[in-house]
C-alpha cells in the first residue's frame, strides 16, 4: 500500500464544492437564506487557508508560549461561538461559557496530552493543536445546544431544574449518536486520516477510541458546568 498522502490538485479540490453548491441552489429555489450558506462556505475557505499557513509556522517554531497563546485564543473564540444563538444574553453568559470550556475541555486536554500520550515537550504542537481543536469544538457545540434548549424550555414555563435536565440530554444527542455510529456507519476524521497516510488500522483504532472518549467527556463536562453556572442567572428570572 502506498503510504504517501496524495496531494489534491486545486482543480480537483474545486469539485468537492459541487454537493454544497447543490444545497445552496435548493436554498435559493425554496427562498430560504442561501446567503448564509455562501457566507459560511466562504468563511470556511478563508479560515482554513489562513490556519494552514499559521499551523505551518507554529509547527516549525515549537515555542511553548506561542502554543499557550494559541490555546487561549481558541478558548475565547469557542466560548463566543458557543453562544452565537443566545441573542441578547450572549455577552452576559460569556464568562460562564469560558469557565465551562476551560474546565471541561482544558482538563480533558491535559489528561489526554500529558497522561495518555505523554507528549514531550508538553506543548508538542502537531498533537496539542489538533487535539485542542477537537475538544473545544465539541465542548462549544454541546454548550450551544444546551443554552438553546434551556432558554426554549424556560420560555415555555418549565421549571429550571427540569429545563436543565432536558437541555443536558439534548446537548449529548449528537456526540452519543456518533458513539453508536463510529465503526458501523462512519470512520471519523482522525482514523480516516491515519489510514489514508498509511498507518495500521489497528493503531488508528486506538487513537480513535481515545478521541471519542475525550470528546464525549469534554462535551458533557463542559455542558454540565455551564448549566450549573447559569442556574443563578436563569433561575432568578
Amino acid at each position: 500500500m502506498n503510504s504517501t498522502v496524495q496531494i489534491i490538485p486545486l482543480t480537483h479540490l474545486a469539485l468537492s464544492f459541487a454537493p454544497g453548491l447543490v444545497v445552496i441552489i435548493v436554498l435559493y429555489k425554496w427562498r430560504m437564506d442561501y446567503r448564509n450558506a455562501i457566507y459560511a462556505f466562504s468563511r470556511m475557505l478563508g479560515q482554513l487557508l489562513l490556519i494552514g499557513y499559521f499551523l505551518a509556522y507554529i509547527f516549525r517554531s515549537e515555542n511553548g508560549m506561542i502554543i499557550s497563546l494559541v490555546l487561549a485564543v481558541m478558548l475565547i473564540a469557542s466560548s463566543l461561538i458557543a453562544l452565537r444563538t443566545a441573542g441578547k444574553e450572549r455577552y452576559s453568559l460569556f464568562p460562564m461559557a469560558l469557565i465551562a470550556i476551560t474546565l471541561g475541555g482544558g482538563l480533558t486536554l491535559i489528561l489526554i496530552t500529558q497522561a495518555v500520550l505523554e507528549l514531550s515537550p508538553w506543548y508538542y504542537p502537531r498533537f496539542m493543536i489538533p487535539l485542542a481543536g477537537m475538544i473545544f469544538a465539541n465542548a462549544l457545540n454541546s454548550i450551544s445546544l444546551a443554552v438553546e434548549r434551556l432558554t426554549s424550555e424556560l420560555d415555555r414555563g418549565v421549571a429550571f431544574q427540569e429545563a436543565r435536565g432536558i437541555a443536558f440530554r439534548a446537548c449529548l444527542i449528537p456526540i452519543t449518536n456518533s458513539l453508536f455510529a463510529v465503526g458501523l456507519v462512519s470512520l471519523p476524521g482522525m482514523m480516516t486520516g491515519q489510514i489514508l497516510s498509511g498507518v495500521s488500522p489497528l493503531i488508528a483504532v486506538r487513537y480513535q477510541i481515545m478521541v471519542m472518549a475525550m470528546v464525549f467527556g469534554a462535551a458533557g463536562i463542559s455542558a454540565a458546568i455551564f448549566l450549573i453556572l447559569v442556574r443563578r442567572r436563569f433561575a432568578a428570572d
